[in-house]
């Protein structure tokens, strides 16, 4: 981030002022929450913590009804493709959208349409309509606005706090998602028995209500460098790939992500893992407990993130992040016992919340203002693609080799692969702030 663009941040925001004295004893390792002083993003992670919730409960209401019309696993498997593939062509146009354009408007009218769409998700739950297509559509839509709302969103954050405080802002944020994996799946299931499918849509329809009201108060985000109108078509996007590509670190940013997710996340496996290996343990409390794994680690890696959000050699910590996810991968791979395999799992979400918080604060910190919008579209697209090309990975080795050698297989490859970026590309090992 250049000094002026830094300095105009700190004025706007009311950001604290540098050289306050060092965190010592046990707040050393407690998340870092300096950026919650800053009202603005104070304001935008707020509503993070109620619509991160809100919306695992439609995540889990979609292929509950789906399956309740048809009893079909492959349904909800082509729900999930119908939604995926609007994302990714929205996100990477969101992304330039958020670029030539007032983030903040972005925001508003993006955050509007997806609670809308909740409220029609709950219209046709509760006139009992019964229909997949319906369903498939209004995702798709959910989803298009969710590509287009991402970007913006992510983007916005280097404009709301100093570059200092961007790993710890990162941190905040993905804690708060993380914890929705964990608490919005089992809150839905308490509540489906209780209020059924139509009151779930409500709720994460109410819930994006107190979004669009924070976005509003958030300060006008117009784009930097002048006034002059800026376009945002497909010339736009393929200057948001031109610009990685010349700027390595970026570039690797993005490279280690793929490279963890693609040949580490193994949760295609999980299902055969629990019943074959872990079996004896009981299937489906070895099955709860292996998804779980990781989004629990990546939690208590946020809550104690004050151990590292303050680390300047954010391309070390990312190298050294998905190393270390490898190594717990493979670890999980090699463990016959559930407790053990679940101790790795956790200790690779732990990895991964390291790796997420520098990648964030990389991309946010070494792309000017008028990239970041379509650097995050990228970031959105490979962090919703990667984990599902794993899933086809990671199945066809598992039917191959059998589960726990494509796991370890998997993880060893995370490493040397890293490895070899870090080694062969210098501009990540010696990226600081």
């Amino acid at each position: 981030m250049d000094t002026s663009e830094s300095s105009s941040t700190e004025t706007t925001t009311g950001a604290p002022a540098a050289g306050e004295p060092p965190r010592r004893g046990w707040r050393r390792w407690a998340m870092d929450t300096r950026p919650l002083r800053i009202p603005a993003y104070r304001r935008l992670w707020s509503s993070t913590i109620v619509t991160s919730v809100g919306s695992q409960l439609t995540a889990v209401a979609v292929p509950k009804q789906i399956y309740d019309i048809t009893h079909s696993s492959a349904w909800v498997g082509y729900a999930s493709l119908a939604g995926l593939v609007p994302m990714v062509a929205f996100a990477l146009w969101g992304g330039a959208v958020a670029d030539a354009v007032d983030r903040r408007k972005l925001l508003l009218v993006t955050n509007t349409g997806i609670a809308v769409t909740s409220l029609l998700f709950w219209a046709q739950a509760v006139t009992g309509l019964d229909s997949v297509p319906v369903l498939m559509v209004l995702l798709a839509l959910q989803q298009a606005f969710f590509g287009l709302n991402a970007p913006a969103r992510s983007a916005s954050i280097a404009r709301l706090v100093p570059a200092e405080q961007l790993p710890a802002a990162n941190a905040l944020g993905s804690t708060v998602m993380q914890t929705a994996l964990v608490a919005g799946p089992l809150l839905a299931g308490a509540l489906i028995p209780v209020l059924g499918l139509p009151e779930l849509y409500l709720i994460d329809a109410l819930a994006l209500c107190v979004t669009v009201w924070a976005v509003f108060r958030l300060p006008a985000l117009p784009p930097l460098g002048g006034s002059g109108t800026r376009r945002a078509g497909l010339r736009e996007i393929a200057d948001g790939f031109r610009y990685i590509s010349r700027h390595k670190v970026l570039l690797l940013s993005f490279l280690a992500d793929i490279v963890a997710m693609v040949f580490g996340m193994p949760r295609a496996l999980f299902p055969q893992l629990a019943a074959e290996t872990y079996g004896s343990y009981g299937e489906g409390l070895a099955l709860g407990v292996l998804f779980a794994g990781i989004p629990v680690g990546a939690v208590l890696g946020g809550l104690f993130s004050g151990a590292f959000s303050r680390a300047r050699r954010h391309g070390w910590m990312v190298a050294g992040a998905v190393v270390g996810w490898g190594v717990a991968i493979a670890g999980f791979g090699l463990s016959g016992n559930l407790w053990v395999a679940v101790v790795f799992l956790a200790l690779a979400g732990v990895a991964d919340m390291v790796s997420m918080v520098f990648r964030g604060a990389i991309l946010l910190s070494a792309a000017t203002d008028e990239m970041r919008g379509r650097m995050q579209g990228v970031f959105t697209v490979v962090v919703a693609g990667g984990p599902r090309l794993a899933d086809v990975l990671h199945g066809t080795a598992g039917a191959a080799f059998g589960p726990r050698a494509a796991v370890a297989g998997g993880g060893a490859l995370v490493v040397v692969a890293m490895l070899t970026l870090a080694g062969a590309v210098p501009a990540l090992r010696r990226y600081r702030v």
